[in-house]
């Protein structure tokens, strides 16, 4: 799975299950700060981050995950 496949199926569930605006998806997004991410959101991306990518997200893992792009970065990693 490339870098674009990632970005769409990450944006997708973040517009469709966490309701955030398509126009605030941009890279370089705070996740808590500008997507309004909270720890409730948080347990639903792990579920469907398992779902769609196959693996689990631990905590300590997000602790330096702050940008969208980083995101991305975090899960291309664990997919690569």
């Amino acid at each position: 799975m490339n870098r674009s496949e990632i970005e769409e199926k990450v944006n997708a569930f973040l517009v469709e299950e966490l309701e955030i605006e398509e126009e605030k998806l941009v890279p370089e997004a705070l996740l808590k700060e500008q997507l309004g991410i909270d720890s409730l959101d948080f347990v639903d991306i792990v579920v469907i981050v398992e779902k769609l990518f196959g693996f689990k997200i631990k905590p300590e893992d997000m602790k330096n995950v702050k940008t969208l792009s980083q995101f991305y970065d975090y899960i291309a990693s664990k997919v690569a």
